[in-house]
């Protein structure tokens, strides 16, 4: 019997000592301090202007990086729009020059270089269509978009055999409308 009072006295002695920190922890945190809150007249327009300088200040460094990321997203539209007219004007422009040739000539290869010309312009034409985004500014996306067109009239001209003089016009077109929007794009650079 000994026993079991020994273990209720260290239980209930457990639950005093328990029941004793709670309370003090309660008083401890329950002190209140003295006064009266009230603003400081003196400091509160230093204040505001701080708040308004931070907050001034915030706004304009969130334009300028965001400034900055246009202007980024605007070059690489750009340069990558003119790489792709670089190269795939150059290739068509070559297998136009092969059929032309072969036209002039009166060759029998006028055939086998009527299909690869007409193909490079409309490739040409659909790879720079596919490239031209909202970043490009007016001007160069127009001059793009006239190459485009150009190349499609000229893959047309030749796959209608179009007379001399209708297929010497759309060639000098053509030229005229890369010429312009590769020299737009060397300003990008």
């Amino acid at each position: 019997m000994l026993i079991r009072s020994t273990r209720w006295q260290r239980v209930g002695g457990l639950l005093a000592g328990s029941a004793a920190v709670v309370m003090m922890a309660v008083v401890g945190c329950t002190t209140v301090s003295d006064g009266t809150a009230r603003v400081n007249a003196g400091d509160a327009p230093a204040y505001r202007t701080s708040v308004s300088v931070s907050m001034s200040e915030s706004a304009a460094s969130s334009s300028a990086r965001e400034s900055e990321r246009q202007a980024s997203e605007t070059t690489k539209a750009m340069h990558d729009t003119c790489e792709t007219l670089s190269t795939t004007s150059a290739d068509a422009i070559d297998a136009v020059n092969a059929y032309v040739n072969a036209f002039n000539q009166g060759s029998g290869n006028v055939d086998a270089t009527e299909g690869p010309a007409v193909d490079a312009l409309n490739q040409s034409a659909d790879a720079v269509q596919g490239s031209l985004t909202d970043a490009i500014p007016p001007e160069l996306k127009d001059a793009l978009t006239s190459w485009v067109d150009g190349a499609r009239a000229t893959a047309k001209a030749i796959a209608g055999k179009a007379p001399a003089g209708e297929f010497n016009k759309t060639i000098g077109d053509l030229n005229n409308t890369r010429s312009t929007a590769l020299s737009l794009c060397d300003a990008t650079y």
